[in-house]
């Protein structure tokens, strides 16, 4: 164990995740880099969520038009097509894992990829949804 190693690996001689219990600007440093990571590992790996990231860019800024300056409805139509691309990145996790644990198939093995792929679904509903109200409110209201 490293000198003056302080967090929970100092207490749990088990644990051999050095980065746990790590603080400070470091430990936000490296968080930031890893999350880079999985976002450009994402874009470049996973085709849903290459094509969900190209309509946020579009999106995005049309959320700002939309929402007419009230800046409550154009936070909530900027945070739906974010929530597609947090369910997206959770979804394309699971994925890993259950290949990661076997490419077999197995029942629970397709339950949980459909469970993943339903939450992406209903986020996609939900912000389409969204979208089509906050249009119709705008063109029709």
């Amino acid at each position: 164990m490293p000198r003056g190693r302080s967090g929970p690996a100092r207490h749990n001689p088990g644990m051999t995740n050095l980065h746990k219990g790590q603080t400070g600007l470091g430990r936000l440093v490296r968080a930031t880099g890893y999350s880079l990571d999985g976002l450009r590992t994402a874009y470049l790996t996973e085709g849903a969520f290459r094509q969900e990231t190209w309509a946020a860019l579009a999106l995005l800024p049309a959320s700002v038009w939309l929402g007419s300056g009230d800046w409550v409805r154009t936070g909530m139509l900027a945070g739906s097509v974010l929530l597609v691309l947090i369910v997206e990145l959770l979804n394309s996790s699971l994925e890993a894992v259950v290949d990661r644990v076997s490419l077999d198939p197995h029942a629970l093995s397709k339950r949980a990829k459909d469970l993943g792929s339903a939450a992406v679904f209903l986020s996609v509903l939900s912000c389409a949804g969204l979208w089509c109200a906050a249009a119709w409110s705008r063109f029709h209201g």
